[in-house]
């Protein structure tokens, strides 16, 4: 009878594990369209996504191209990333259907300068949890962890020491959920006093957001840390 249980057992293990096997790829929209300062970072973050999409089983699309955000298109995807986009990219009726992904439970993921985009949408302000306000130099910096649990964040230390450029916000959402902030005394120019966060999510009018604001630096996307950073992000966006 143990022996039969055992069988059982292991089957059962072997079935859950080709069912997660066989279950279709979550896909991904990765939007990095510019009409301000590009990042020379871009093509850099959008190879460091896919070769995370290979080894975590979602498949992403790659766009330049405002026409994509209409309704039918943007139903086949559970995720849209704003990668270091800026300034004004999206006409009236795109922002439309973006907002109508959102409300029906999609998920965006802004990095970097993402927050440096749609000054004169609202939504969008609301939506990505913060616009840019300036920035200093580039400097070495010590983020403080601020919560432990979330999948972007719990393989850190409390402490993460990291080179990038750090930026000020502005209109901050008050209601996002902070999950690392920035020490301002370990480096010259913030702006923001204590509360300085650099990375948080939150749920929004339907959907889920996530923002950091590290990935200025061709670098930062080679870092392990950074890497499983931006993992965790997408993981949580896509609700696993």
């Amino acid at each position: 009878m143990k022996n039969i249980l055992a069988i059982l057992i292991i089957f059962l293990n072997l079935s859950c594990k080709a069912s997660d096997t066989l279950k279709s790829p979550d896909k991904v929209l990765i939007f990095t369209k510019t009409a301000g300062f590009r990042h020379q970072s871009i093509e850099t973050g959008v190879k460091t996504i896919e070769e995370l999409s290979k080894l975590n089983n979602f498949e992403i699309t790659h766009t330049e191209d405002a026409a994509v955000f209409t309704p039918d298109s943007l139903k086949q995807y559970q995720l849209v990333i704003f990668l270091n986009t800026t300034g004004d990219i999206l006409n009236a009726d795109e922002e439309k259907a973006f907002e109508a992904f959102i409300q029906n439970g999609g998920s965006f993921m802004g990095i970097h300068s993402a927050t440096d985009t749609e000054y004169e949408w609202p939504w969008f302000g609301k939506l990505v949890g913060a616009y840019f306000l300036n920035h200093p130099e580039q400097a070495t910096a010590t983020i403080k962890r601020v919560n432990s649990k979330h999948p972007s964040t719990k393989h850190l230390q409390e402490k993460w020491v990291h080179y990038d450029e750090w930026y000020n916000f502005k209109s901050i959402n008050q209601d996002i959920n902070v999950i690392l902030n920035l020490d301002e005394s370990t480096y010259e120019g913030g702006k923001n006093g204590e509360f300085h966060p650099i990375a948080w999510y939150h749920e929004f009018d339907g959907g889920r957001s996530f923002y950091t604001g590290l990935g200025h630096t061709n670098e930062s996307y080679a870092e392990p840390e950074f890497k499983q950073h931006l993992l965790g992000g997408i993981l949580y966006c896509l609700k696993r």
